[in-house]
């Protein structure tokens, strides 16, 4: 019998690539987004396509009993607005933490309830180099910083019972999102990094497969850095 993951935004950049890396891996997918236009995977026979908002947090738990069992969860559905912390509406950091911290936080919850009844399973959230430094997006940063800290909190709450909890913080990657990123800002990462390029998608999405499939059970807890140099720690 084939297993369940669920990816939110997997209609798209790393979501989406690594939607077809876990149905190479045998997995049925259930992707979870808000629009599915040009999505390449619609018809394929081991993906589930469901249509859902994300900040309608009241809804999540109804959402997850809906789908069923779940044996892998990849939170990686986030949003970015890169507006200066002087002028950004509340309406504006609202948003970005319902679906950045609250809906992540949500979803494991729920989806971690038949992980731990079927004796294991594992989450992984996409997080960011956010996280790690003083992002110009303020409140980007924290929801970051946060997605990180709750990473931890559910490892802990889960980790005896087998279910494993980690997160990836990436830097800037070739993505819709990268755009959101003011110019001068992105040509300052660029010569930062070792490489002089931005992350590819599958190159994050690879890592956060790895972390839900094939990584050791004792690494639980962790977020593994992909920057590049970008942030070296």
């Amino acid at each position: 019998m084939n297993k369940t993951a669920v990816v939110t935004g997997g209609n798209k950049g790393i979501g989406l690539e690594a939607t077809r890396m876990l149905l190479d891996k045998g997995f049925n997918v259930c992707v979870v987004a808000r629009d599915f236009s040009g999505f390449p995977l619609a018809s394929h026979t081991g993906v589930r396509t469901i249509v859902f908002d994300l900040s309608r947090i009241e809804d999540i738990p109804a959402l997850v009993a809906d789908i069923g069992d779940i044996d892998v969860l990849l939170n990686n559905a986030g949003i970015m607005y890169a507006l200066p912390y002087t002028d950004y509406p509340r309406e504006k950091s609202d948003m970005l933490m319902r679906i950045n911290v609250e809906a992540p936080v949500a979803l494991m919850r729920e989806a971690s309830a038949s992980m731990v009844q079927n004796g294991g399973g594992r989450i992984v959230n996409n997080a960011s180099v956010a996280a790690h430094t003083g992002h110009p997006d303020v409140w980007y940063g924290i929801s970051k910083a946060a997605l990180v800290n709750a990473t931890k909190s559910f490892a802990k709450l889960l980790g005896g019972k087998g279910v494993v909890v980690n997160a990836v913080a990436a830097g800037p990657v070739e993505t819709d999102m990268l755009h959101t990123i003011p110019l001068e800002r992105r040509k300052a990462i660029l010569q930062a990094v070792y490489t002089g390029r931005f992350a590819r998608a599958d190159e994050v999405a690879e890592a956060m497969v790895w972390l839900a499939t094939d990584c050791p059970e004792y690494i639980n807890g962790t977020c593994i850095d992909i920057n590049n140099g970008a942030l070296p720690r």
